[in-house]
C-alpha cells in the first residue's frame, strides 16, 4: 500500500498530461490510491478527519442507518496500518439503547493538550419536500437524542463525552480554542449557537441567529454556517450568516455581537435569496485562523473565492479564485450546491490545500447537471482537482485531476487532511466488486519544479 504521486503517462484516459492548448481538459492527472478500512455502510463523510501531532490521520466513516454508527478509525502512514478506534454510538454511551445512532462527525477533529476534539451528528434523515430533515423513528426506536461532544486521547485511544448539545440537535460545527480550553459549536437543524468550558464542563446556549435554520420554511429558512473560525489571540469567535453577515463571540463579555465593519455580501460571491434551500447563500463555506498574521482565511463555497478577514479592521479582503483551471474557463459555479468543505492549511502553515470541482467536457460540451436543487448535494458529475495557494506569494496552481489507478473519479468528496509529509488524504466514495462505499483517500500533490 504505497503512497502514488503524478504519474506521466500517454495513454488515452490514464494519468499524466493533457495538452495545455485545451483548456477545458485537466492540465495534469493525479493517481490516488485508497485505503480498505472494512467498513462496509460508510456513508458520505463531510470533514471528519485531521492528521494529530503524531503524524497519524485520524477520520470518521459516516453511517445513514438508523441502527449502525459511524465509526473512527486511524491510519498510520509509516507502517500503513489502519486501526479501528470506536463506535461513536458507544462512545457516547447509548450503545443498545434503541435510539437513532450517532451517525456522523460533520466536523474535523481539533487537538488540545494530547487530545482531539470533535463533535457527534444524525446520519440519518427523511426527506421532506425535497429536504434532509431528521429521521424519523422506525417502529420501536426512539428519536436521536443529540449530539455530543466528545475528545479521544492519542496514545490509549479512549474516548471522554462531554454531554449532549442544545435541544437535543445534532452538532453541525465546532471549533477549539486550544488557548482558552474552549469549544463552539452550532447545532441541527435550527441553529442553536453554543459554548462549551471544558476546564468548567460548562454549556452555555445563546440562542438561534439564523431564523429557524434548516428546519424553517419560507420566510423562516436559513442555510447554516459550517465553519466557527476562531482568534486564538484575542478569544474571539467568529462564524457567518447565509444573508452575509457576520457574528463574533466576545470572549471577555460572553456574549455575541454583530460585525459591523464588513460583511459577505459580496458582488463576485454572486445572488442569494437566504430564504431558498439548495445553496449556501453568503456563507463562508471552510474558514481556519492564521496565527503568522492574525487573519481568518476563507472559501465562499459556491462562487470558489478566497478571501481573507482581518478581525481588528473588521474587513475582507478578496484574494483570488481557487476553482479549478476548468472552471474558470468554463465560467460555471462547481457542481456540488453548497461548495466544498476540502480546505486546509498545510505543514508549511502557508500553503492552503483546496479540493474542489471541475467540469467535465466530452465531444466539445460541459457535461451539466441539474439547475437546482434544495438541499446539499452533487448535481451533476465533475473531476475533483487539488489546488494549492500560497498566501505569503499569492501563489495558486491547478495541481490536476485526481482518479483512482482503475480510472474512476472520487466522488462526494468534503473533507481533507493535510499529512506531515505534505500528502493529501480525503474520504470519497469508492465503486469495488460491484459495491459503493466511502473510505480514505491518498494522493500525492505535483511536485515544484526542481525538486524530488
Amino acid at each position: 500500500m504505497f503512497l502514488l504521486a503524478v504519474s506521466i503517462l500517454s495513454a488515452p484516459g490514464a494519468a499524466g498530461s493533457t495538452p495545455a492548448s485545451d483548456p477545458f481538459q485537466p492540465r495534469n492527472r493525479l493517481v490516488a490510491h485508497t485505503h480498505d478500512s472494512g467498513f462496509a455502510d460508510a456513508h458520505d463523510t463531510y470533514n471528519g478527519m485531521s492528521c494529530g501531532s503524531d503524524g497519524r490521520i485520524y477520520y470518521v466513516l459516516s453511517s445513514e442507518r438508523f441502527d449502525v454508527g459511524a465509526q473512527v478509525y486511524c491510519y498510520d502512514p509509516q507502517s500503513e496500518e489502519i486501526r479501528h478506534v470506536g463506535d461513536l454510538t458507544e462512545a457516547c454511551g447509548e450503545k443498545g439503547k434503541q435510539t437513532i445512532v450517532q451517525g456522523k462527525s460533520h466536523v474535523n477533529f481539533m487537538e488540545m493538550n494530547g487530545k482531539l476534539y470533535f463533535s457527534t451528528h444524525i446520519g440519518y434523515y427523511s426527506l421532506i419536500d425535497g429536504m434532509e430533515k431528521p429521521g424519523i423513528p422506525p417502529s420501536g426506536w426512539k428519536p436521536y437524542p443529540g449530539g455530543h461532544l466528545l475528545s479521544l486521547e492519542l496514545i490509549m485511544h479512549e474516548f471522554e463525552d462531554f454531554g449532549v448539545g442544545p435541544a437535543g440537535e445534532g452538532i453541525l460545527t465546532t471549533s477549539l480554542d486550544s488557548k482558552r480550553g474552549r469549544l463552539y459549536g452550532i447545532s441541527w437543524p435550527k441553529g442553536y449557537f453554543f459554548r462549551y468550558d471544558i476546564a468548567r464542563r460548562e454549556w452555555k446556549n445563546f440562542g438561534l441567529f439564523a431564523a429557524q435554520g434548516e428546519d424553517g420554511r419560507g420566510a423562516d429558512y436559513r442555510t447554516l454556517c459550517r465553519s466557527i473560525a476562531v482568534d486564538t489571540d484575542t478569544g474571539s469567535a467568529y462564524f457567518s450568516l447565509s444573508t452575509g453577515d457576520l457574528m463574533r463571540y466576545d470572549y471577555d463579555k460572553d456574549e455575541v455581537v454583530p460585525v459591523t465593519g464588513d460583511n459577505l455580501r459580496k458582488d463576485y460571491f454572486g445572488q442569494y435569496d437566504p430564504t431558498s434551500p439548495g445553496h449556501m447563500g453568503y456563507n463562508w463555506r471552510q474558514t481556519f485562523y492564521r496565527p503568522a498574521d492574525r487573519m481568518i482565511y476563507g472559501v465562499h463555497g459556491n462562487s470558489g473565492y478566497l478571501f481573507r478577514f482581518d478581525p481588528a479592521q473588521e474587513r475582507i479582503e478578496v484574494l483570488d479564485r481557487i476553482t479549478a483551471e476548468t472552471s474558470k474557463a468554463s465560467g460555471m459555479f462547481d457542481q456540488f450546491s453548497y461548495g466544498y468543505l476540502g480546505f486546509a492549511p498545510g505543514p508549511d502553515g502557508r500553503t492552503i490545500h483546496y479540493l474542489t470541482g471541475g467540469p467535465i467536457y466530452q465531444d466539445g460540451r460541459r457535461v451539466a447537471g441539474k439547475t437546482s436543487t434544495a438541499m446539499g448535494e452533487a448535481k451533476g458529475l465533475e473531476n475533483l482537482h487539488l489546488i494549492t495557494y500560497d498566501v505569503e506569494t499569492r501563489t495558486y496552481r491547478d495541481h490536476g485531476a485526481i482518479f483512482y489507478e482503475n480510472g474512476d473519479r472520487p466522488l462526494y468528496v468534503n473533507s481533507i487532511a493535510i499529512g506531515l509529509d505534505n500528502t493529501v488524504y480525503f474520504l470519497a466514495r469508492i465503486t469495488e466488486g460491484g459495491k459503493t462505499r466511502t473510505d480514505l483517500v491518498s494522493v500525492k500533490p505535483v511536485a515544484p519544479a526542481g525538486s524530488e
